[in-house]
């Protein structure tokens, strides 16, 4: 996973673009059913337009005694994204309005962008950005906006049945390891590791932009997703060591939450339990109201809450360790493996069956007999099929009517046989 990670962090990604294509074909020599599909500038998805493609040759600012600094080819994140071309020359006060640094944070360069409104601008280290001396600067940005085209990537696992766990992260920052790297690295690897075993669900695992990628994928996939999916999480930030994380879906007690929070409650590390309000990535769109899919997250440090965040401190070994990945894998890979042991059983009828023609409800109801042995059994079984909206498992389901597993399964069973219960 660190390899994987190396070879992507010198590409410069964004919104969509070369650097984005080249994320996805180095994915997908590690999984060769990563299928790259794409959306057209222009296209109206919502509420929103998928801009032009931002094409960028070189940038970079000559100070007074004609010294490179801000030099695209040094960081990519140098340049602020989106920054319309430019070549002039101006005086220190006047190129500060264009400068970005972090006061807290000396010696990072911050990621800064602007999509939606054509400016300019370039962002170094505060330490170097006080260092700079009055006199004339020679700024220059060589890019170009033109119709392009939005990639992102698909892979589909089948499993026996239709129902489908989503996995969905973004390809849209450059140079930033945890932020951006260690979301899409962990997905082709818990992709490989679901191919090579038996399935009973089926996986979906998405990787486009952040918000307007996310946007154009639900806006295209919207009916699909509300048919079949049982359960998705957002795979960002999950490869340092210094805390887990749990942000909860909009509902906050969906099937994935559930399923996260049972793995989550047991990780014997530093545990930070955040809320909806906490949001910041695409559980933002995936979660909004009219769209309402059960997404949440497990993440090692939440993106915004640790100091290396959207800079160029967010390196390998520095923040992303063999370590904090491995043991992230390891946490998808239990939630894998926990709905892949789970049935979510589903009522075949709209209101209570009419239970005395399956012979499971006596044919005379006799209030005095209610507390007998084979009516306790009747109500547990209708106490069963009052949980069957397909959204419960059947351990779910035990606790919830308060029975012993192996009587869980011996209802189930019978309900299977009579057809008025579903997987």
């Amino acid at each position: 996973m660190l390899n994987l990670i190396k070879k992507l962090l010198p590409l410069n990604r964004s919104l969509m673009g070369k650097g984005n294509l080249q994320t996805l074909k180095i994915l997908k020599e590690y999984n060769n059913n990563l299928k790259i599909k794409y959306f057209k500038s222009g296209e109206k998805i919502f509420d929103w337009k998928i801009p032009n493609e931002w094409k960028i040759k070189d940038s970079y600012i000559l100070t007074p005694n004609n010294k490179k600094i801000c030099d695209l080819k040094a960081n990519n994140l140098h340049v602020m994204g989106y920054s319309r071309k430019i070549k002039k020359s101006l005086s220190l006060k006047d190129l500060q309005k264009n400068l970005f640094s972090l006061k807290h944070s000396p010696n990072a360069i911050p990621y800064i962008t602007s999509y939606y409104k054509k400016d300019w601008g370039f962002c170094l280290k505060h330490s170097e950005r006080e260092k700079l001396k009055k006199g004339i600067y020679k700024v220059f940005i060589n890019s170009k906006f033109e119709p392009g085209k939005m990639h992102y990537g698909e892979i589909f696992i089948k499993g026996k049945l239709k129902k489908e766990i989503f996995f969905s992260t973004y390809i849209c920052h450059p140079s930033m390891a945890n932020n951006e790297l260690s979301g899409p690295t962990l997905a082709i690897f818990l992709s490989k590791f679901l191919q090579n075993k038996k399935r009973r669900y089926s996986y979906r695992i998405v990787f486009n932009s952040e918000t307007i990628g996310s946007i154009a994928y639900i806006n295209k996939n919207l009916t699909n997703l509300k048919k079949n999916l049982l359960a998705g999480y957002i795979l960002t930030c999950v490869g340092d060591e210094r805390s887990f994380s749990f942000l909860p879906s909009r509902e906050g007690n969906t099937t994935s939450d559930r399923f996260a929070l049972r793995i989550f409650k047991n990780i014997k590390k530093k545990k930070i339990y955040y809320s909806w309000l906490d949001r910041a990535s695409d559980e933002r769109q995936y979660c909004s109201p009219g769209v309402n899919l059960p997404i949440c997250s497990i993440m090692r440090s939440k993106y915004g809450s640790y100091k290396e965040y959207h800079t160029s401190l967010d390196t390998i070994g520095k923040v992303v360790t063999k370590k904090g990945l491995e043991d992230c894998y390891e946490v998808y890979k239990k939630i894998i493996q926990d709905f892949e042991k789970s049935y979510f059983p589903k009522s075949k009828h709209k209101c209570e069956p009419f239970m005395t023609k399956y012979k499971l409800y006596p044919s005379i109801n006799n209030r005095s007999n209610w507390i007998l042995p084979s009516e306790i059994e009747t109500r547990n079984i209708m106490n069963f099929i009052s949980w069957c909206d397909g959204k419960h498992s059947l351990e779910e389901i035990a606790k919830k009517i308060k029975l012993k597993r192996n009587l869980i399964d011996k209802i189930f069973k019978v309900l299977l046989k009579k057809k008025i219960i579903e997987i």
